[in-house]
């Protein structure tokens, strides 16, 4: 087969990815401080993403099925599975390569009956997504398992809302309830609540540079997209740019196409409010993102030329705020046309 460099590629910064995993350690405080590295580690790349944060002293994970844990399998870790067990589960989960988080009494009994081991337990606190009620628990549901870590989900720990606080407060009066060793409750943004962070966090967004509050400033930027020039073109005054000639040359302007598209993740909601970056330089987007193709204004960068790179401007908090995406979309829509690059390890 024949090895044909790709024309985008992911610089990923690896000493960003650790810096961000023990900005939150710290912040944990006394809690461990696990890893969210489902949807193939936020589109990063799982294994590249366990293998550093294990390296940095990290011991939990958390992936959200059996396919994802079978293929960190290798490595040896302490996964968790955060969807649980179907029917179809079971030979993978009694492997022994990672444990279930049971959400709902027919997986309890599904592990109990196949003489499960140790598992992980979601109780639902008030998101009503997925996870145990407290009135199960209550009535003996997760009797006679060997749970290590009884966990719920925060639904809006990115806004002040005072859901917060009764989610916690739901979840701390289950102390002692269960055979639980530990308790976790806290995602990225929880880690920035005081009082929420039990014996266990599990962030996903702030290792890869997301920042869901203020109070994780100290994130620091971890995935730079880079596409390919394909051409560089001058557009003349008056004549337009891309697909329903969303853009209009007010006057005489240096393009350049960029091998770049939606099909890739780069969204349509980037038309004429994204930007490339060259030495400094910011270069906007061009009228509408097509499926493969971006233009961009290089009018102030006369040096670059066809078969240069270019870096997009994707930084995820403003990046989310300019295109209305969430900064979880930005990240994991990213697609398997980029080469992924580890500047770091």
């Amino acid at each position: 087969m024949i090895d044909i460099p790709a024309p985008l590629r992911l610089r990923l910064d690896g000493d960003a990815l650790v810096r961000n995993w023990r900005t939150l350690d710290r912040m944990s405080g006394t809690a461990a401080c696990g890893a969210a590295i489902k949807a193939n580690g936020y589109g990063l790349g799982a294994a590249e993403v366990a293998r550093r944060l294990a390296d940095a002293g990290c011991r939990d994970f958390f992936v959200s099925n059996w396919q994802e844990a079978a293929d960190l399998a290798p490595l040896g870790l302490t996964v968790s599975v955060l969807h649980g067990v179907r029917e179809d589960d079971m030979p993978a989960a009694t492997a022994g390569f990672a444990r279930p988080v049971l959400n709902t009494a027919t997986q309890v009994a599904r592990w109990k009956a196949a003489g499960g081991g140790t598992c992980d337990v979601m109780v639902d606190t008030g998101m009503n997504r997925l996870g145990v009620s407290a009135d199960d628990i209550a009535e003996g549901l997760l009797g006679d398992l060997r749970i290590e870590t009884l966990m719920s989900h925060l639904a809006c720990a990115d806004e002040e809302s005072p859901m917060n606080a009764t989610q916690r407060d739901r979840f701390a009066t289950l102390a002692g309830q269960t055979s639980a060793r530990r308790m976790s409750l806290a995602n990225s943004a929880g880690i920035a609540l005081s009082g929420y962070a039990f014996d266990l966090t599990r962030p996903g967004l702030a290792l890869y540079g997301g920042v869901p509050r203020g109070e994780l400033g100290a994130i620091r930027q971890v995935v730079r997209p880079e596409a390919e020039i394909l051409q560089r073109r001058r557009v003349r005054a008056g004549d337009t740019v891309g697909y329903n000639a969303q853009w209009t040359a007010a006057e005489d302007t240096e393009v350049a196409i960029l091998n770049l598209g939606y099909a890739d993740g780069y969204r349509r909601h980037f038309t004429n409010v994204g930007a490339a970056l060259a030495s400094g330089r910011v270069l906007p987007v061009l009228g509408r993102v097509s499926m493969d193709l971006v233009a961009i204004d290089v009018d102030a960068a006369k040096d670059l030329a066809e078969g240069d790179w270019v870096e997009l401007d994707y930084a995820l908090p403003a990046s989310a705020a300019a295109s209305g995406l969430s900064q979880y979309e930005l990240l994991t829509g990213l697609g398997q046309r980029f080469d992924r690059v580890w500047a770091a390890s």
